[in-house]
């Protein structure tokens, strides 16, 4: 166990310290460094679909709803701070001028600031999370149930968030953004700072959710997944906790879209939608449930597949992926984390039959194999 946590240690270590040194070294390019970077925020959500799915044992298809609320509200700071720098030099970003909106809409005003505005990024996922999870599991909605009804959601927001009425930017979403905290998006200090910030917040998701998953709240949550009803005759408020770590999910969503924005550079509702949602249970599924390092695995390899799969191949990319995720179902259960122990297990069987093979042909008695 200690040999795994110090793989884990190293693997996450190699992300935060080498890669930006690279760069700053000049071996490894800018664009590299952003794509990786792009691919670390989409592991923190990768991380809490893990706490719902591969230890709770819900299979939520609205991820990334609360995804992109953060990422939204990281574009709206981004805006409102370009904003007079654009084509028509107003204080409201362009797309409002053009949509004839003549003062900057109330629910804009909080995300001026940028300490509120990464606050409201974590907390309105979190909330809106919390609500959903209040209003289905204290009903006992679960199982496929629950999958459909996230599914839904999802559908639902894309529609909304399509809506020039939003004020939000409709079906071309936020983009041009200029800076960040007063630095240059395009400037390569401005990227390798960008890329720290998300590899550290990445090691501090990963940090906390393993001493979630340790800790007494861990192994009710994993009781949950595997013993639901023998939990609730035990006394234990099953709701309670279904609803925490949904909460805790969309919050962790939240925080991956806020720190993904400005290293992309533009968020539209196609990241809202039901695909972008499946993506994620991909990621989880081909990494390793209830592993968490698992599901960073995933989340990295995936998306590095799809920036390679998809400038060769962009129409057959949907078919890739159910293909992957068909794939790794049937045939590999616990995912890349779990493949060494899956073909550990698979070389066992295999040798315990060829010696009772042997013994059978040798005319001996066949040695019991768990013995």
């Amino acid at each position: 166990m200690q040999k795994r946590y110090f793989w884990e240690a190293f693997l996450l270590g190699l992300f935060v310290l080498l890669l930006p040194a690279l760069n700053f070294s000049g071996h490894l390019p800018d664009y590299y460094l952003n794509l990786t970077g792009k691919y670390l925020a989409l592991s923190i959500a990768a991380l809490g679909m893990d706490l719902i799915w591969g230890y709770t044992g819900i299979l939520g298809l609205g991820q990334a709803v609360f995804f992109g609320l953060g990422a939204y509200a990281m574009g709206m700071h981004l805006m409102l701070k370009a904003s007079g720098h654009g084509v028509y030099g107003a204080s409201i970003p362009d797309f409002m001028v053009w949509n004839r909106v003549t003062q900057l809409p109330f629910f804009w005003k909080p995300f001026q600031s940028f300490s509120l505005m990464v606050l409201l990024a974590i907390a309105v996922p979190f909330a809106a999370a919390a609500l959903i999870g209040l209003l289905t599991f204290s009903r006992r909605v679960g199982g496929t149930y629950f999958a459909i009804l996230t599914q839904a959601m999802a559908y639902a927001a894309w529609l909304m968030f399509n809506r020039n009425e939003m004020n939000l930017g409709g079906t071309n979403g936020l983009t041009d953004f200029k800076t960040i905290l007063g630095f240059p998006l395009n400037n390569p200090g401005t990227v390798r700072g960008l890329y720290v910030a998300t590899a550290l917040a990445l090691v501090l998701s990963f940090a906390a959710c393993r001493w979630l998953v340790k800790s007494k709240m861990g192994l009710v949550l994993k009781a949950i997944r595997d013993r639901e009803l023998r939990l609730e005759f035990m006394g234990y408020p099953i709701a309670r906790y279904k609803i925490f770590i949904f909460a805790l999910a969309g919050g962790l969503a939240g925080l991956a879209g806020a720190l993904y924005v400005p290293q992309v550079g533009i968020i539209t509702p196609s990241e809202i939608g039901v695909l972008p949602s499946l993506e994620v249970c991909v990621w989880v599924a081909a990494g390793g449930r209830g592993t968490l390092l698992g599901a960073i695995l995933g989340a990295v390899g995936i998306n590095a597949a799809r920036s390679i799969l998809t400038a060769r191949f962009p129409n057959e990319w949907p078919i890739i992926l159910g293909a992957t995720f068909i794939g790794v179902v049937m045939f590999v259960p616990d995912g890349v984390v779990g493949l060494p122990r899956q073909l550990h297990g698979l070389w066992r069987r295999r040798a315990a039959r060829a010696r009772s093979e042997l013994a059978a042909q040798a005319g001996a008695p066949v040695e019991d194999s768990h013995a």
